[in-house]
């Protein structure tokens, strides 16, 4: 559990400390604590298969429509990137893959906290219900970043503008079916194939914390970046493809306000959720003592899914 609570503190130290490094060197770090977190959070009740599983389809969904919403429009709008975010994997950033993994993780977990967890042999409404509620606690996101990651930074360039400060309606609208997409494949995953936990018993409400905690430093970013003015090196006013004048402040103020009414509101719900569960034990026992994340133990789990009459 210590590593998740480093990574956290890490992600957090380079979100809010005013650190003397290039813009794209600090979203890298910071992106790095958060999948090391998504990783080893998911390790501990996925295991192997089941994180291998979900990275697998964040980033194959993800860059399979982001390249098609580069080529096509579909379904996210006109727009391209530039080269702010680095190389790129086709026509997208290779960073982009990691962070709807990333991210998405931390949303999707918040969404089992709020609907239900999705297991071998759950209800159909869980299964259906939960990929629902995750998709939009990752749009909540997008809704604070994009237009500063756009129209303020230029780390894409949206062709047509939109009336969100230069965001179309449609790519909030394609988050959503990306987003849907690979949590329903994963739910569906997890409702057939899908590992039982590593432990017997209930992991301690500070495991289920943690990922709201992660969520809660991504919406702080925003809030933290209004107060204190907004990035440097940003104008005070930019103009969009389509001509239209957008005020700088007014996209810091306005992210900050989304973020606090969407986000937070989120992890705040999640946490009261949390906090009516039944307090469970601090040191949870093994179900199996050969039952390790490692790649041995990956092969392991792989064996014990395999049908009895194929072996």
């Amino acid at each position: 559990m210590w590593v998740l609570w480093v990574a956290v503190a890490v992600d957090a130290v380079v979100t809010f400390v005013p650190l003397p490094l290039p813009g794209l060197l600090l979203t890298v770090l910071s992106l790095l604590a958060e999948l090391v977190f998504a990783v080893v959070h998911g390790l501990l009740f996925y295991r192997c298969r089941g994180v291998l599983m979900f990275v697998l389809l964040a980033l194959v969904v993800s860059n399979a429509l982001e390249n098609l919403g580069v080529l096509t429009g579909v379904p996210f709008g006109n727009y391209h990137y530039t080269d702010d975010l680095g190389p790129k994997l086709f026509l997208v950033p290779v960073l982009i893959g990691p962070a709807y993994f990333a991210i998405g993780y931390a949303a999707w977990v918040i969404g089992t906290i709020l609907f239900g967890e999705v297991r071998r042999g759950s209800r159909w409404l869980v299964t259906v219900g939960t990929p629902l509620i995750a998709s939009f606690v990752m749009v909540a996101w997008d809704l604070s970043m994009d237009p500063q990651s756009s129209t303020l930074r230029g780390r894409w360039f949206w062709e047509d503008g939109g009336g969100f400060f230069g965001v179309p309606l449609s790519n909030f609208l394609g988050w959503s079916v990306t987003v849907y997409l690979f949590y329903q494949l994963f739910a569906l995953y997890q409702r057939r194939w899908g590992a039982q936990p590593k432990y017997s018993e209930p992991l301690p409400r500070s495991y289920w914390l943690l990922p709201v905690l992660a969520y809660t430093v991504v919406a702080l970013d925003y809030v933290v970046t209004y107060l204190t003015g907004g990035h440097d090196g940003v104008p005070t006013q930019v103009t969009d493809a389509t001509g239209h004048v957008w005020h700088a402040a007014d996209i810091y103020e306005t992210s900050a306000l989304m973020a606090i009414y969407t986000m937070l509101f989120l992890a705040i719900f999640a946490a009261l959720k949390i906090a009516q569960r039944p307090r469970a034990t601090d040191r949870p026992e093994p179900v199996q003592a050969g039952a390790v994340d490692t790649p041995a133990g990956c092969a392991n789990e792989a064996v014990s899914a395999t049908p009895r009459a194929a072996r």
